[in-house]
């Protein structure tokens, strides 16, 4: 598991090469604020083999934050993300403690390839060997306490790891196509109950939530959550469980760019301190709550990687030598924010990235001028 200790020396060793606040506060230390995803590429060795290579590269450059999911690639990205990690540590100076591994669960996940039949697999692997049941589904979706229990199980063994840093209910947003809002809040506190007495055991370091949609679209939308009633039903988690120091729900992952910028521009949320004040917008939320906020999809998928992407308004007052690089200096300089999340399994690429934490962000000043 990854330790302050570790991880401050991680940041003594490589915050020379860096901007400043490349290293922000995350679970109980400090973490790169560029960071590896893991979702792209088909099910194959030949991949495999270029992710173990870049997460390697990434760790020894300055990124010690990994993202990975169970279901990503079939199962075969937490694999590869661990063969990386422990080879890394294997062979180099980098203590295990000192990077941030995070997975998620929630989704049903494939077994190393796509299945013929996906339907069928998932009836004969899932409902009648009775880990889900049926009435818990909504399509490939399951955020029961039994099954995310399965499923976290399943990711340390992939993993080959003793812990998950971060471990993140995978897009609670798809339940509402089967359930109300309020049965997927009560949902959502039985499955942190569960992730709870998981922390508690040392099998997870802290967990929260990794969502597409549910924070960024308006308080009326289908695939709406509120923030402050999932951070409820975490605090009352951890009341039920009873741990020492309150709850473990510490992050939350969503996509952000200049082009998907809904979670700052949007106000959709109550503010913590005061549920019947105006609303705020997620980031301001997560700001006021403490809470960490990772961003996804960081260069939109690879679109803001190319000349022009970024509106000339803004590209001219973003620092950085490429598109890449001004696009993810821009989601970190987001309010709350503690990791911009980029997947690549090309070695050029991701020297790429990490280069963009040599320049500073945006101000708040001048990030809050984009949007003026």
């Amino acid at each position: 598991m990854a330790t302050r200790d570790a991880l401050w020396a991680y940041r003594d060793r490589f915050g020379d090469a860096f901007g400043r606040t490349y290293f922000r506060r995350f679970g109980p230390g400090v973490a790169a604020s560029v960071g590896l995803g893991t979702y792209f590429g088909e099910p194959t060795d030949r991949v495999d083999e270029a992710y173990r290579r870049v997460v390697r590269l990434a760790i020894e450059s300055g990124v010690n934050h990994v993202d990975t999911a169970v279901n990503y690639r079939c199962g075969r990205s937490e694999r590869a993300v661990g063969e990386a990690v422990r080879e890394t540590v294997r062979e180099t100076a980098v203590d295990r403690e000192a990077v941030v591994v995070a997975t998620k669960g929630g989704f049903l996940p494939f077994n190393g390839e796509r299945p013929d039949d996906p339907s069928r697999y998932v009836r004969e692997r899932f409902v009648e060997s009775g880990i889900v049941d049926p009435a818990d589904l909504a399509g490939g979706h399951c955020l029961a306490p039994d099954y995310l229990a399965w499923s976290l199980d399943r990711s340390l063994d992939r993993l080959g790891l003793d812990t998950v840093d971060c471990y993140y209910v995978h897009n609670p947003e798809a339940q509402l196509a089967t359930r109300s809002r309020s049965d997927v809040y009560e949902a959502l506190e039985a499955a942190f109950e569960r992730l709870e007495r998981r922390r508690a055991a040392g099998d997870i370091g802290q967990y929260g939530v990794a969502t597409w949609r549910a924070f960024r679209v308006p308080e009326g939308h289908d695939a709406y959550l509120s923030l402050g009633e999932v951070l409820a039903r975490a605090e009352a988690a951890g009341r039920s469980v009873g741990p020492d120091d309150d709850h473990g729900f510490a992050a939350v992952q969503l996509p952000f760019t200049i082009r998907m910028a809904d979670a700052f521009t949007r106000t959709n949320q109550r503010p913590p301190d005061d549920p019947d004040g105006d609303p705020v917008s997620t980031l301001e939320f997560a700001h006021e709550a403490g809470l960490s906020v990772v961003t996804s999809a960081s260069i939109g998928q690879g679109e803001l990687a190319n000349e022009n992407a970024i509106p000339e308004a803004v590209d001219e007052q973003l620092a950085g030598d490429t598109p890449a690089q001004r696009a993810l200096n821009f989601a970190r300089s987001a309010p709350a924010v503690t990791c911009s999340l980029v997947g690549t399994t090309d070695p050029e690429h991701l020297r790429e990235n990490v280069a963009a934490g040599t320049f500073d962000p945006l101000g708040a000043s001048a990030f809050d001028a984009v949007f003026e």
